[in-house]
C-alpha cells in the first residue's frame, strides 16, 4: 500500500464513462449510474409485474420445449454432434460467471450479457447463436419469461437432456433494457491484455485487482492456455484458485465446475481466428446484432471459431459421465498446437475408441483436448486430490457438481425469498444468507415507546440502524437489516461499524426486544424510525415514520462469516468516514455505495443533508454539520451549504472549513464528500431545491421516504 491506498472496489473507473462534460473536464463527477435504468428505458407497461407473468407461466410447457430445442438442429448454425447443450451450458456460464464477491455485480440476475460489452467479448464467441437459438422459446411464452431467467434454464435443461439431474432451478430474474454501466470491468483498452494489466505480482495472484475476477479484459476466468498464454499447470492452477474464490467457489467447487463444465461440448479452433468477422457491437448493420461471421466458410459445426483451442474433453461430448477424470487420470498428456495455433494438451497414444467422433462427421474420431486449467485439476496437490475422489466416486461427482451449479448460477438472485417457480429447492442454503421469518403480532407502538424512553440518543438510534441497514447491495441482493447480523461476527467488530457504540445500543434493545417479542433486527430498525420521528418533530413535522415488522434474527449458523467479509464497509459518506485514504475521490466512494444501495441522485442528496444534522458521522466527527440544531431535522445543510455569505477554505488533504466572508471567521469543516454537493452542478441543483424557504417540509418527508427505501429495501417478503 502507498499512503493513497488503492481503492478495495472500483479504482473510481465504474463511474469514468466518458462525456462531453469529462472530455473537456476529466475530473468532473458522473452520476449516470444513478440514473441507469430508467422507466424511460423499459418497453413493458408501468404496472408490469415480472413475479405476477411467472404465475401464468406453463413451467411444463416451456422444459418440454427446451428440451426439444436442444436436438432441433438450424441450418443457419448446426449444433456440435446434433445437440446444442454445449452452447446453451457455455451461454448460462458465462453470463453467470461474471458474477465476482467483492462487489456483488456481474451475473446473471439481469440479462446483461445481452448488451455490450459483455456480448461481445472475446470469451464471449459466438454466444449471440446460442440468443437466437433460444428467440423462438421466448418469442412464444413473451412477458412470461425473461431472457435472464431463459439464458440460465437453457444451460439447466442442456444438462437434464444430457443426463445430469439438476439440484433444482429459481425464476425470478429481472431484465434490465441497456448494459449496466455501473460494473467496472477493467481499466484495459485491449482485448486479452497481459496479466500484467491487472495482477501486480503474476507469482502472487492476489494481487489481481479488485473487484475484478478474470485476470484478462474479455475473459470470464483465466487464459485456457495458461498464464499469459504460457502453458504452466501449477501457475495456472493458482489463478483459478483465487479468479473462483472471487466468485465464492471452495477448491472442491471449483473443481467440480471445471470438470462438470467440461464434461460436456468442445472448443472451437479450427482455423485461424483472424478470418473471422468483427464482433457484435462492431460487425456490420446487416449483421443484424450477430458478430464473428466467418466470410465463406461452410456450416458445419466443425469449423466453428471461439477460442482457438480446438477439440472436446471427453469421448462422449453430449453426455454426462464421468469421462472428464477418466481420460485425464488414464492418459499422459503433452502440449501441442490447435489448427487456430493455440497452445493445448493432447493425450499420448490414446486408445481409438477413446477419441469423440468429429463434431459433424461421426465417421471421423478426433483427439480430445485439455486446456491448462484442465490440467491444473491433477497437477495441483489440492486438486488432484478432489478430482481423485471425484474419479472414484462419480456419484458424489454429480452431486458437488450439480449443486456448484446451482449455486454459479442463482449466487446473485439473493435469498430464496426471490425466487419461484417449482423447482426451487426447499432446502436453506448458507450462501443464500437464510433469516427466519420475524414476528409480526408484537405490540410495535408500546416497543416505540420503551424505546423511546431507553435513554439513547437520536445519534446512536440512527446511526445502529443506518450501519445495519447499508450493508445491502442490489447488485446481488446481499446484507441488510433483515436477520440482525450486525450483533454477529464479523459484523459486529467492523471499524466502520464502531464496536463500542454497537455494543452500547444493542446492550440496550436486546433486552427491549425480548420483552416485546419482537426480533432483534425489527428493533434495530424501530429504534432508528424512532430517532428519525424524534428529529422530524422537532423540526415541526407531525408525521411518522413507515415501519414494516416481521424481519428476523439469523444466528451464526446461518452466516457464512467469511463471504460476508465482502460486505465491510471500508468508506461511507453519509457517515463521512473513510478508514483510510485511497487513491479514489470520497465523491466518488459515496456514489459507489449508494448505488449498490439502490439509491437515485435526489435520494442520495436528501439522504446525506439529513444524516449530516442528525449528527450521525462516524466517531462524531463534526465535519459537514452544517447546523447550529444538531439533531433536529432541518434543511441546515442545504441552506448553509448553498449561502453566499460563506466561502470555502481548504486547510488540508480532504479538509476545508467554512467561513464567513466579512469576518473570515470559521464556523464550520467539511470534505469533499459534504462540498462535492456544492459543487457539482447536478448534485447543487438538488440541494438548492432542498436548500428553498418553501420546501423545509418537503426535505424532511423525501429524507423519510429515501430512509424508508434504506431500512425495507432487503424486505423482498413485502415487496
Amino acid at each position: 500500500m502507498t499512503e493513497k491506498s488503492k481503492c478495495p472496489f472500483m479504482h473510481g473507473s465504474a463511474t469514468a464513462v466518458e462525456s462531453a462534460q469529462e472530455r473537456w473536464w476529466p475530473n468532473t463527477l458522473n452520476l449516470d449510474i444513478l440514473h441507469q435504468h430508467d422507466s424511460k428505458t423499459n418497453p413493458l407497461d408501468k404496472d408490469f409485474n415480472y413475479h405476477d407473468e411467472l404465475q401464468k407461466l406453463d413451467f411444463t410447457a416451456l422444459k418440454k420445449d427446451m428440451q426439444a430445442l436442444m436436438t432441433d438442429v438450424q441450418d443457419w448454425w448446426p449444433a456440435d454432434w446434433g445437440h446444442y447443450g454445449g452452447l446453451m451450458i457455455r451461454m448460462a456460464w458465462h453470463s453467470a460467471g461474471s458474477y465476482r464477491l467483492a462487489d456483488g455485480r456481474g451475473g446473471a440476475g439481469a440479462g446483461n450479457i445481452r448488451f455490450a460489452p459483455l456480448n461481445s467479448w472475446p470469451d464471449n464467441a459466438n454466444l449471440d447463436k446460442a440468443k437466437r437459438l433460444l428467440w423462438p422459446i421466448k418469442k412464444k411464452y413473451g412477458n412470461k419469461i425473461s431472457w435472464a431467467d431463459l439464458i440460465i434454464l437453457a444451460g439447466n435443461m442442456a444438462y437434464e437432456s444430457m443426463g445430469l439431474k439438476t439440484f433444482g432451478f429459481g425464476f425470478g430474474r429481472e431484465d434490465i433494457w441497456h448494459p449496466e454501466k455501473d460494473v467496472y470491468w477493467g481499466a484495459e483498452k485491449e482485448w486479452l491484455a497481459p496479466s500484467e494489466n491487472r495482477i501486480g505480482d503474476l507469482s502472487k495472484p492476489d494481487t489481481l485487482e479488485n473487484p475484478l475476477a478474470a485476470t484478462h479484459m474479455g475473459l470470464i476466468y483465466v487464459n485456457p492456455e495458461g498464464v499469459n498464454g504460457q502453458p504452466d499447470p501449477l501457475k495456472t492452477a493458482q489463478m483459478v484458485r483465487e479468479t473462483f474464490a472471487r466468485m465464492a467457489m471452495d477448491d472442491e467447487e471449483t473443481v467440480a465446475l471445471a470438470a462438470g463444465g467440461h464434461t460436456v461440448g468442445k472448443c472451437h479452433g479450427s482455423t485461424d481466428a483472424s478470418v473471422l468477422g468483427a464482433e457484435p457491437e462492431g460487425a456490420g448493420i446487416e449483421e443484424q446484432g450477430l458478430g464473428w461471421n466467418k466470410p465463406n466458410g461452410t456450416a458445419k459445426a466443425n469449423e466453428a471459431i471461439t477460442s482457438g483451442l480446438e477439440g472436446a474433453w471427453t469421448t462422449h461430448p453430449t453426455k454426462w459421465d464421468n469421462g472428464y477424470f477418466y481420460l485425464l487420470f488414464t492418459y499422459e498428456w503433452e502440449l501441442k498446437k490447435s489448427p487456430a495455433g493455440a497452445w493445448q494438451w493432447e493425450p499420448i497414444d490414446i486408445k481409438e475408441e477413446d477419441k469423440p467422433v468429429d463434431s459433424s462427421d461421426p465417421s471421423i474420431r478426433r483427439n480430445p483436448m485439455m486446456t491448462d486449467a484442465d490440467m491444473a485439476m491433477i497437477k495441483d496437490p489440492i486438486y488432484r486430490k478432489i478430482s481423485e475422489r471425484f474419479y472414484n466416486e462419480p456419484e458424489y461427482f454429480a452431486e458437488v457438481f450439480s449443486r456448484a451449479w446451482f449455486k454459479l448460477t442463482h449466487r446473485d438472485m439473493g435469498p430464496k425469498a426471490c425466487y419461484f417457480g417449482p423447482d426451487v429447492p426447499a432446502e436453506d442454503l448458507i450462501w443464500q444468507d437464510p433469516v427466519p421469518a420475524g414476528n409480526t403480532s408484537y405490540d410495535v407502538a408500546a416497543l416505540k415507546k420503551q424505546i423511546a424512553e431507553s435513554g439513547l440518543s437520536i445519534a446512536d438510534m440512527i446511526a445502529t440502524a443506518w450501519d445495519s441497514a447499508r450493508t445491502f447491495r442490489g447488485s446481488d441482493k446481499r446484507g441488510g437489516a433483515n436477520g440482525a447480523r450486525i450483533r454477529l461476527a464479523p459484523q459486529k467488530d467492523w471499524a466502520g461499524n464502531e464496536p463500542q457504540r454497537l455494543d452500547k445500543v444493542l446492550s440496550v434493545l436486546t433486552p427491549l426486544a425480548k420483552a416485546a417479542g419482537a426480533s432483534i433486527a425489527d428493533t434495530i430498525v424501530l429504534a432508528g424510525c424512532v430517532g428519525v420521528e424524534q428529529a422530524a418533530k422537532a423540526a415541526g413535522y407531525k408525521g411518522e415514520v413507515p415501519f414494516a415488522p416481521g424481519r428476523g434474527d439469523a444466528t451464526d449458523d446461518m452466516t457464512d462469516a467469511d463471504s460476508f467479509n465482502a460486505l465491510e464497509p471500508l468508506h461511507d459518506g453519509f457517515r463521512n468516514w473513510l478508514k483510510q485514504d485511497y487513491a479514489v475521490s470520497p465523491e466518488e466512494l459515496l456514489l459507489d455505495r449508494a448505488q449498490l444501495m439502490g439509491l437515485t441522485a435526489p435520494e442520495m442528496t436528501v439522504l446525506m443533508g439529513g444524516m449530516r444534522v442528525l449528527g450521525t458521522n462516524h466517531g462524531g466527527t463534526k465535519h459537514g454539520v452544517f447546523t447550529d440544531r444538531e439533531g433536529v431535522l432541518s434543511n441546515d445543510f442545504f441552506v448553509n451549504l448553498t449561502d453566499m455569505n460563506y466561502k470555502w477554505v481548504p486547510k488540508a488533504d480532504n479538509l476545508y472549513e467554512i467561513c464567513e466572508r466579512k469576518t473570515g471567521k470559521a464556523l464550520w469543516s467539511a470534505t469533499r464528500a459534504d462540498l462535492v454537493f456544492g459543487s457539482n452542478s447536478i448534485l447543487r441543483a438538488y440541494a438548492e431545491v432542498y436548500a428553498q424557504d418553501d420546501n423545509q417540509e418537503k426535505f424532511m418527508r423525501d429524507f423519510i421516504a429515501a430512509w424508508t427505501k434504506v431500512m425495507n429495501a432487503d424486505r423482498f417478503d413485502i415487496a
